[in-house]
């Protein structure tokens, strides 16, 4: 089983994702589990504030370190104590950070992940967090693409579901189908000649053929 900690100041924001369809019944077979940690319930301080004006002047609110780093801590805390629970070698827990500037995310990084006891996700908002969390935690700082997101809460889905794919049993039968699907992007299904508002569009003939061979080929040629 993978666990994933994810701190994030909005977990309903993506557990409705988290729980349906294969994650949820991955969840519901102990494949994965996914845990949250939010920031505010470790706040310290009157107000209980995470977001703070950031030094040196600049837009918007930057989230604090205390309220980060001590949710982090309750997350490694709970993963080490699992770790001791389970049998054979405990694995250390692999602490990513996501920012636009990262190592690309791509199916090797999924993979080698899938094979971690723990994975810590620090999802971020505002302008961010400050920057003396990641070096805390040693954090490896991930990339999910070359854009800017509101917050980390989508890639902490998006790298949860990629994980999750390589997890012996999650996509069951399906399994060897869906992994596939990433070097042809195109599939069809019935009907074989669609009509639509007067025009006809056919399955490519090819994928009617059994052919396993010529299909194969045909998939590899699909830009």
């Amino acid at each position: 089983m993978v666990h994933f900690h994810i701190i994030t100041l909005f977990p309903d924001a993506i557990e409705a994702y988290l729980s349906s369809s294969i994650l949820g019944r991955a969840r519901e077979k102990k494949l994965i589990k996914i845990s949250y940690y939010d920031p505010k319930k470790y706040a310290v301080g009157k107000h209980k504030r995470v977001d703070q004006r950031p030094y040196g002047g600049g837009p918007g609110m930057v989230l604090e370190p205390t309220a980060m780093l001590r949710a982090a801590d309750a997350a490694l805390r709970k993963s080490k104590v699992q770790s001791h629970k389970s049998l054979g070698k405990s694995k250390k827990p692999e602490v990513i950070f996501f920012t636009t500037d990262g190592k690309q995310f791509d199916e090797e990084m999924a993979k080698n992940l899938s094979k971690k006891k723990d994975i810590l996700l620090i999802s971020g908002r505002y302008e961010g967090v400050d920057a003396r969390v990641p070096k805390i935690l040693k954090a490896k700082s991930v990339s999910m693409g070359p854009f800017v997101l509101t917050g980390g809460e989508l890639p902490a889905a998006m790298l949860v579901d990629a994980v999750a794919r390589f997890i012996p049993g999650v996509l069951g039968k399906a399994e060897s189908l869906e992994r596939s699907r990433v070097s042809s992007p195109e599939v069809y299904t019935r009907p074989e000649i669609l009509v639509w508002k007067g025009k006809k569009h056919r399955v490519p003939k090819v994928l009617l053929t059994g052919h396993h061979a010529k299909i194969n080929e045909w998939k590899k040629r699909q830009p």
